[in-house]
């Protein structure tokens, strides 16, 4: 089935994304950026490392850069007058303790300007099967300061199963843990990864006390950088849309059809260019239904 259009607007949003960058494939703001671009959003970026490529390959050259360098660049931003035209603010991957707290600075200095604008935080902390793998202190800096600020967050199940202490096997376990995580700070949090059933990934979204669930069909794939772009995309629709339901069925829709063309191609990395009508016009669209 043909899903709907989603057109760019005319009045862009302004976001300022503050993550990695690679040169090489697409994870951190080089996954989130075009997306958002493509749909007609202004990204502001701010990268945290500059690498030749994901540490997905075992081996990679480049440079992790100081919360200095975030300050600066947030600094010269707020001296050009445009903070107060920026609608959100959007984390993903935390190096260090100093890139977190530029981070919030960064938050703190959006919203003083312009106290309506968004926290979109990412509270990349691990997955299944790899456990932690953020560096020390970063878990925690999520859990007890980033979360507190976020008016969104979008962790994947063992992240929040890990923020939580809740233990996610069936939906009414993810709703008690949105919930749990909800108290915490974030009013609209969408769990971005859980196997419901055999053979699909399941996606569920919690705002207002409603939560919305959503499943696709499992792809024969592994790559990186997906997570990235549905974080970025569920922002932006829900900016646009208001609605946790309505992000969730177009993020949830234009990230399948990217990575199905990826799994058709046999690509290592993502086909974030050659799928990008995707991101506009899914080739299929997948309906968010309340839980």
């Amino acid at each position: 089935m043909s899903g709907a259009a989603f057109a760019p607007r005319a009045a862009s949003e302004n976001i300022l994304s503050i993550q990695s960058w690679v040169t090489y494939g697409h994870v951190g703001n080089a996954s989130a950026m075009f997306p958002l671009q493509r749909l007609g959003a202004e990204v502001w970026a701010v990268n945290t490392v500059q690498f030749s490529n994901h540490t997905g390959y075992g081996a990679w050259r480049g440079q992790v850069f100081e919360g200095a360098l975030v300050r600066d660049c947030v600094a010269g931003m707020a001296e050009r007058g445009v903070l107060g035209r920026c609608d959100a603010v959007l984390s993903g991957y935390v190096g260090g303790a100093d890139i977190g707290d530029a981070i919030l600075n960064a938050v703190d200095q959006v919203r003083a300007a312009n106290p309506a604008a968004l926290y979109c935080c990412d509270p990349v902390i691990g997955d299944d099967g790899r456990g932690v793998y953020v560096r020390p202190g970063i878990a925690e800096f999520f859990r007890d300061r980033a979360l507190r600020l976020a008016d969104i967050a979008t962790p994947n199940r063992f992240e929040l199963e890990w923020l939580t202490g809740h233990s996610i096997a069936t939906l009414d376990d993810a709703r008690a843990a949105l919930t749990a995580l909800q108290a915490m700070g974030p009013r609209c949090v969408l769990l971005t990864s859980f196997e419901s059933r055999p053979g699909h990934i399941g996606m569920v979204a919690a705002e207002g006390g409603a939560f919305w669930h959503l499943e696709t069909p499992l792809l024969p794939l592994s790559v990186n950088g997906a997570g990235d772009a549905i974080c970025a995309l569920f922002l932006l629709h829900r900016m646009r849309t208001g609605s946790a339901a309505a992000a969730l069925s177009a993020a949830a829709s234009s990230v399948y059809g990217l990575l199905a063309r990826t799994a058709e191609a046999g690509s290592r990395e993502i086909l974030m260019v050659a799928a990008q009508q995707e991101f506009v016009t899914p080739s299929r669209r997948f309906e968010a239904v309340p839980v």
